[in-house]
């Protein structure tokens, strides 16, 4: 076999090619690396022998021949020969072997049994097994199938890649065996600006990069969107790859064209596009190709650059089954297509032959090609349309919105996206404006037992779309939640997702920095490397040893590593707790923590964006994310007023865990850069400046949080002294966020484009002013308040208490072992009452408790959650959950609201700092 490794794919010199592959796979972000940082110590002459088992298969599939070359290009970095053998035997005796084997050949059980290892049968399982084959001391390099094969190598090759010994990573004992928690594992790239993403688009040494990338951590598909950069199809200006079709393919009998794309562009789009997929597919992957838009027709866009030109209303359905046909069989290695099925898409809801009319492009193509439909508004009759082309079909519903929370399925929905009382459907927005909304913003009631479709979460750019996020713990909570009740896995739109969306796209690509320096040589996306590699290893497998992302730490921070991670860890806490706890906006349209545009404490007439939040539209009223579980500001200071509890998480808490994230990333990087080898390195400085700017994040919500529970202490007490510390919050707000943004200024262009809006564009400081004028608004109330001198409508020590129960420690909750509480069944009967036992623990007086409540649900967030009082007998609790409530086609969830004569209040298992697990129980249908 020709070694394609041997100096580079594009056949640069060797000093170049070991540079490159360094600079790929470094970590955070590129880095400059050299020959002498990997010292032969006398390898030169070394060889490794790699030795594909005939008796296996899939070693002749183009994605494991990729792979093996990925595995010779590593260890050449080290200066190290590697061969490809046919054989064992014919490999020198001084030779380190690689034997590259599925899990059921006889040279495979001959190792992992010689080793007591085990390896795992799934789909895409992984082992790297040392041991002995036909007499011979090798390294198994084993996968349950071709895709796991893959994974076995290109884990082999990184570990080699960031070793100092590379031999002995050939060498290791103690095996590694691994398989996937999630059948899907999906990373999407939106294509949203002519200006910012052509360059990448039509860059071949890019996608060969970023493809690799995805690979080697262990995600299964890439999707490339296309024409989701508006929701309406209204002043459209940027509208290149919008309505997708034009910009691709001419089918036959139709002369529809987008004008004025120049003649050729289309032919070379076409081209481009053939190019990825089949890069795609020759790593193992799917790809998936999101088309989002159907409508032709622009409406008031006088400033739109293409325009769509020789469809009709007519020949509007006809036109896309043929050129979705052409484009599929012009492009045979696109495995899925993502279509948005609802208003947004151009096309009315309810619009059933179009829809029909288009799936038949898929069904026409000649070959198996998934349809995945974006969930908002579906409904049984959609997906019944998608099954009867006999292709596999799943349905996305987003995961928490349009943002990122926490690793969790969320508990309920905003009160807003429950369905309304009145059940009509009209308009172009039928029915994700009606019977349907539900399922605008979760997974609503796609979570049936038995059904024909898959269901896969979609984790949408709202929360974080700039800033370096990559917590492992939050990442494998994710891994954990999203096979929840059966589902498919998880698509995670990538950072940077809707740059220079809606025509607010500028010269130079998607770079956001100012400082030229750190702007990443190899493109965009190496800034996130960190991300990709703790994503994609966590949702593959959540509970995957640490070693696999601090080895490329490691290499670039040597012994500040473990700092760095901390660091980078803590900050990216905070603002999926922000996104979760308080959400004045579920459209990530309007909402962006991350450069966050201030919602007035005082007066909802100042002006903000978020229209789609409870009135009056003020910080106070907004709901979490997830109401079940967290409690409004008015309401948390509600009960402080009358002097009562709640379960749910308080504004304060989450404040006490925004400062303690906050803190331990600022501790950590002080730490890291005392030990970090380079801290001038542009890697080490882009760290630090997010780090900072997320630490500022936490300081300042928690802050706001705690000066606007204060105020409507206040409000409801007229007590000043609430007034006085809620103002001096506020200012500690505001001075939190002016240290940490003034220090960006230098680091982020002035004007980060998300969108046209003031609200999706700009810099942090340019939010100053609107804080500036609540923080104003509140010193006037004060100021009035003084001079009225009005008597309090409440007594000054319960006031006193409740205010520092949001100043100081919040209210200490008690936090129970599951096992020592309560035994979840695993399954229940339909149309059987299912009884729920739990138990006191043993350190508590069972007097001491007041009720013990069973919280319940079907899995439907379209439903209410129920609650019943539970008997009690000693120190145990039951109840039943009803035959008629259980008689349905959902799984159930449950948790516990506990309660004891004091008035403390805790649900269980509840979300505690750290949120491992899921806040409820669950139990599937038998």
């Amino acid at each position: 076999m020709a070694n394609p490794a041997k100096h580079g794919a594009r056949g640069e010199s060797r000093r170049d090619f070991l540079k490159r592959t360094a600079t790929v796979t470094a970590g955070l972000a590129t880095a400059s690396v050299s020959e002498d940082l990997f010292p032969a110590h006398g390898r030169e002459s070394a060889t490794v022998v790699i030795v594909p088992d005939r008796e296996e298969p899939a070693v002749g599939q183009k994605p494991v021949q990729w792979a093996i070359g990925q595995l010779q290009a590593a260890l050449e970095t080290h200066g190290l020969r590697a061969r490809v053998q046919p054989v064992l035997e014919a490999a020198p005796a001084n030779a380190s072997c690689v034997l590259v084997s599925g899990s059921r050949t006889s040279l495979s059980r001959e190792v992992v049994g010689a080793a007591g290892a085990r390896v795992a049968e799934a789909p895409e399982g992984l082992a790297l097994v040392s041991g002995k084959a036909g007499g011979r001391a090798v390294m198994l390099a084993c996968g349950s199938d071709t895709r796991g094969l893959v994974y076995a190598l290109l884990e082999l090759a990184d570990r080699v890649r960031f070793a100092t010994d590379p031999l002995a990573e050939l060498k290791k004992k103690g095996p590694t065996s691994q398989q996937p928690a999630n059948q899907v594992r999906s990373i999407a790239r939106l294509f949203a600006s002519d200006f910012e993403d052509k360059s990448w688009f039509n860059d071949r040494t890019f996608w060969e990069r970023y493809l690799t990338e995805l690979a080697t951590h262990r995600f299964n598909r890439s999707s490339l969107m296309l024409g989701l950069g508006y929701d309406f199809p209204t002043d459209i200006r940027d509208a290149y790859f919008h309505f997708a079709y034009p910009f691709l393919v001419s089918p036959h009998g139709y002369d529809v064209r987008a004008v004025p794309l120049p003649e050729g562009e289309r032919e070379r789009n076409l081209a481009m596009l053939q190019y990825i997929s089949e890069e795609t597919a020759r790593r193992g992957l799917h790809f998936q190709l999101g088309l989002w838009t159907h409508a032709y027709q622009w409406v008031d866009s006088p400033k739109a650059n293409y325009v769509i030109q020789g469809l009709s209303a007519k020949t509007h359905a006809p036109y896309c089954r043929d050129a979705l046909e052409t484009l599929l069989r012009a492009c045979p290695a696109i495995s899925g297509v993502t279509f948005r099925v609802h208003g947004e898409s151009g096309v009315a809801e309810g619009s059933y032959d179009f829809w029909k009319t288009v799936f038949d492009g898929v069904a026409r193509c000649g070959r198996q090609v998934e349809i995945d439909m974006h969930a908002k508004g579906i409904d049984d009759r959609m997906i019944e349309l998608a099954l009867a082309t006999g292709m596999p079909v799943k349905v996305s519903p987003k995961f928490w919105a349009e943002h990122m929370g926490l690793g969790y399925m969320q508990g309920a929905i905003r009160p807003l996206e429950m369905p309304p009382r009145e059940q009509t459907d009209r308009g172009f927005f039928a029915m994700s404006s009606g019977s349907r909304r539900f399922l605008r913003y979760g997974y609503g009631d796609l979570l049936k037992e038995n059904r024909a479709y898959g269901v896969l979460h979609r984790i949408w750019p709202g929360t974080q779309r700039l800033l370096l996020w990559a917590d492992p713990e939050l990442a494998a909570d994710y891994g954990r939640a999203s096979s929840f009740c059966g589902s498919a896995g998880v698509e995670w739109c990538e950072p940077l997702s809707f740059k220079g969306r809606k025509g607010s796209g500028l010269p130079g690509g998607r770079n956001a920095y100012a400082d030229v320096s750190l702007r990443p040589s190899g493109g965009d996306f190496e800034k996130y490397l960190l991300s990709y590699r703790v994503w994609g290893r966590r949702i593959y497998d959540p509970n995957c040893n640490a070693e696999e992302w601090q080895r490329c730490l490691r290499s670039q921070f040597g012994k500040g590593a473990g700092a760095i991670e901390t660091a980078v860890s803590q900050a990216g806490r905070i603002l999926p707790l922000i996104t979760t706890a308080h959400c004045p906006s579920a459209a990530n349209n309007n909402y962006w923590p991350e450069m966050y545009t201030n919602m007035a404490i005082v007066d909802a007439k100042r002006p903000h964006p978020y229209g789609d939040t409870l009135s009056p539209k003020r910080f106070g009223t907004v709901s979490s994310l997830d109401p079940e579980f967290f409690s409004r500001v008015d309401d948390f200071a509600e009960e402080l007023f009358k002097g009562e509890t709640n379960a749910r998480r308080s504004p304060a808490e989450v404040a006490a865990w925004l400062e303690s994230y906050a803190a331990g990333a600022e501790a950590a990087m002080v730490q890291a850069r005392a030990r970090t080898r380079r801290p001038e390195a542009p890697e080490f400085r882009r760290a630090a400046a997010d780090v900072a700017l997320q630490s500022g994040l936490g300081h300042f919500f928690a802050w706001k949080f705690r000066a606007a529970v204060l105020f409507a202490l206040y409000q409801r007490s007229e007590y000043r002294p609430a007034l006085k510390e809620a103002l001096k919050a506020y200012r500690q707000a505001r001075g939190a966020w002016a240290q940490a943004v003034t220090a960006a200024r230098n680091i982020y262009r002035a004007d980060v484009t998300f969108g046209p809006g003031d609200f999706q564009r700009g810099h942090w400081l340019d939010r100053l002013p609107a804080i500036d004028a609540d923080i104003a608004d509140m010193e006037r109330i004060l100021q009035r308040a003084n001079a009225a001198k009005t008597a309090a409508a409440a007594p000054a020590p319960a006031m006193d208490r409740a205010i520092k129960a949001v100043l100081r420690q919040p209210l200490e909750r008690r936090r129970m072992a599951k096992l020592d509480l309560h035994r979840p069944p695993t399954t229940f009967r339909r149309g059987a009452p299912l009884l729920v036992e739990i138990s006191v623990a043993p350190d508590r007086d069972a007097t001491q408790m007041k009720s013990v409540y069973l919280r319940f649900r079907r899995v439907n967030q379209a439903e209410l959650w129920q609650a019943v009082e539970m008997r009690q007998e000693g120190t145990n609790y039951s109840a039943s959950i009803p035959a008629d409530y259980t008689d349905s086609p959902f799984p159930l969830q449950y948790h516990f609201e506990l309660r004891e004569r004091s008035g403390v209040a805790w649900f269980f298992p509840g979300l505690w700092p750290g949120w491992e697990g899921q806040p409820y129980f669950v139990a599937r249908q038998a």
